[in-house]
Formats: C-alpha cells, structure tokens, sequence
C-alpha cells in the first residue's frame, strides 16, 4: 500500500496540518479515505488488524455477496467482471487490497484506537494502543457493524456439554460432518451456515427460529433482489409493506407448515427495526425437503439440553450461534453522547452529532439496498460535509 508519499499530494486537512482519522480499514474506512483524498484532504486510516479488510478475511467460506458486483464497487475501481455477479469472499479481500494500492490510501495497520476525545483547538484526539496520541482534524468511525459477536448469556449456559460457537468462528462444514447441529438465528448468516452444513454432511441440522423472517430470492427472472431494495428506499415503507406481500407469494412458497410463517409485520418496516429480509440460497429448498428443520427459539439449558421456547428439549452435539453483533463502540466514543439506548450512532454519514461536531459515522446500518453500495455513497457525502466543514473554519482564521 501507498501512502502519503504518492505523487499527487493531499494538502492537510486543517491549517496545523492535522489529518482526518479514519478508523477501520474495511470497505466503509477505505471508501471515505479515497473520498477525502480525491478532495485533496489527507486521510488516515487506522486498522487495529494487520491487513485491509479483517472482518472479510473472518467470514465464513462459501459467504458471496448478496448484492450484485457492479452495484458493490466502491468510489474509482470497479470490480472485475470475472469476479461474476455474485462476488466471493476471497474476491472481496483481493478487492480491498487492490483498492488501497490504486488509490494509494495512507494506512496504518496494528494500530487499535480504543478513547476518542475532543482536542482544545476543536479537532479530536485519539488515544491508541503503543501509548499513542493522535490529533485529527476530523474522525471517522468505520469499525463496521459485525464488529463484536455476541452470544446470549442463556440461563444454564454453562451446563451444555457439546460444542457451543458463534457465527463468527464458522468456517465451513468439515468439522461438523455426521454430527447432529443446532444453528441458533435465521438472519442471512444462521440460513446460509444452516444450508451449508446440510450440503457438507452434517447428519442432522435444526434451525432454531425467534421471529420468522421475510425470505426473497436473490434474484427472479434474472432480477436481483438487490434493485427493489434500491427502488423501496425511495418509497414510503407502509407502501412497498403492501407491495411486497403480494410479490412474496407469487415469487417464494409458504412455509408455515415447516415452522416458518410469512410475518404479520411488512418487510420495510421490519427492515428499519434491523431485520433485513433473508437472501434464499437453499434454505426454502432445505426446508421443505427436511433437510434443515425448524425448531423453537432458545430459552436456555437445562441438564445439559437446550431448553426450546415450546418446551421441548434437544441435545445436539454443537451449536453455532447466528445472535448478531455489538457495534462495540461504547468505549470509543460512549462518553460524548452520541449512541442511542442501543449503542448504535445516533446520527450517521454526514451528520455529525450536535455536541460532537466533525465526529463521523459510516457503515452502522445494513440497508436493504445493499452495505455497500449505502457505504460507497456514504464516503463521498462524508468527503463533501468534511470539505465543507474545513473551508469554513479556514475562513474564519485571521488573514
């Protein structure tokens, strides 16, 4: 990677020569750090892991985007074509890294900022590991919405004799092959992890279900999913709500016979609660076919077994945990108001918080739209409101 040493040299970001911090370097960070250079801005970014785009390389194996490649490029490079329509994990890595070389991003990795803090001339100081302290102009934070897994503390946890794992410690099916499986969450990740173990062997895979999501096809008749999701951010949701159920049972069949119901509550609305509707690759084929059953939600453990929500029991010999993710940005930046009860930014793009002006957030929502394409739109809003909010600080410097 490229820094600062590039022959189209960035002029700094505010007139004692601080930077904008960038902090993550996955696809939200490296966006904004190309948005904000394209603007003549110096960005750095700081990655607390030792490469460009950690969480991807974390991913599970057979993980590809739900989102088409051309609608999940980031600001200046494409994606290639021969990465098909639905890209890869691997790809996306290959992706990111090529990224920071052709726009020759300021990166520095091993670097974990764990307090940011207001600075007296009105920028912001990074406190980070090493005993280092940083002055930005400006910080963005891009630590990204899988940043800390999280793993109900079930009553009588501990009692569990089998084999109990996060989503986010799954690689694929070979460790699991001829063994009996609970997935626990039918978000994208429990449904594909739940279909992969299936297809690689698995002697029995139950689905443990809370809420019954909407499930769409990623693509019908050649139609991604992806462009009504681009479409309905346009429209009221209690419009595409009513538009969506009928379209659901023409395009996926009824599963309430299996245990998955359609929702009473329209796929928009529940989209903005964070329950974004499921991408089928398998899973309503699974389903029906017996493959994958669904079972009641978790209530906790008891003599070793796992307690169902219908008072059942089961004795699976592992679980993989699909319960989502913290944002994790309490300590970071939970001191200076900005989360909501839910520790998520109470503001996001290019707002900035009222008490916490040229502080930013990308990256903290997963729109049905696609993560990446919002985040790609994100940076340059991001760049612009930066531009903006240092011009007029600039103007306001004697002479």
């Amino acid at each position: 990677m490229a820094d600062s040493t590039a022959s189209a040299q960035p002029r700094p970001a505010h007139p004692a020569g601080h930077p904008v911090y960038v902090i993550g370097a996955g696809p939200g960070g490296l966006a904004v750090a190309q948005a904000l250079r394209a603007r003549g801005i110096r960005a750095v970014v700081l990655e607390r892991a030792d490469h460009v785009g950690a969480s991807w390389r974390r991913h599970y194996d057979r993980l590809r985007l739900h989102t088409t490649r051309r609608l999940s490029a980031l600001p200046g490079l494409p994606m290639p074509r021969r990465f098909g329509r639905w890209v890869a994990r691997d790809d996306v890595v290959r992706y990111l890294e090529k990224y920071a070389d052709v726009h020759q991003l300021e990166i520095v990795t091993g670097v974990e900022v764990f307090r940011v803090e207001r600075a007296p001339d009105g920028g912001w100081t990074l406190h980070a590991s090493g005993g280092r302290e940083l002055t930005g102009a400006a910080v963005v934070v891009a630590t990204g919405h899988n940043h800390t897994p999280r793993l109900p503390d079930w009553p009588g946890r501990s009692s569990f004799t089998g084999e109990l794992r996060h989503a986010a410690e799954y690689r694929n099916a070979a460790p699991y092959a001829g063994r009996d499986v609970l997935v626990v969450g039918v978000g994208n990740t429990g449904a594909e992890i739940a279909v992969d173990l299936v297809e690689g062997g698995a002697a029995r895979v139950r689905l443990s279900v809370r809420t019954a999501p909407h499930i769409v096809r990623r693509s019908t008749a050649g139609w991604p999913a992806q462009y009504n999701g681009v479409l309905a951010r346009r429209l009221p949701a209690r419009l595409v709500d009513r538009l969506a159920r009928p379209l659901a049972r023409i395009s996926t069949p009824d599963l309430s016979a299996y245990g998955l119901p359609r929702p009473e509550t329209g796929l928009l609305t529940r989209a903005a609660e964070g329950a974004i509707p499921v991408q089928d690759v398998g899973l309503i084929d699974a389903v029906r076919t017996g493959r994958v059953e669904v079972v009641a939600a978790v209530e906790g453990f008891e003599d070793g077994k796992v307690v169902l929500a219908d008072g059942t029991r089961a004795a699976p010999d592992a679980m993989i945990a699909a319960t989502g993710y913290l944002r994790g940005l309490e300590g970071l930046v939970g001191h200076l108001g900005v989360l909501d009860p839910r520790g998520r930014p109470t503001v996001r793009g290019p707002r900035t918080p009222a008490g916490a002006p040229g502080l930013y957030f990308t990256g903290f929502t997963n729109p049905i739209s696609g993560m990446l394409r919002e985040l790609a739109l994100d940076a340059r809003r991001i760049a612009r409101a930066v531009a903006k909010r240092e011009a007029d600080r600039a103007s306001r410097l004697p002479g």
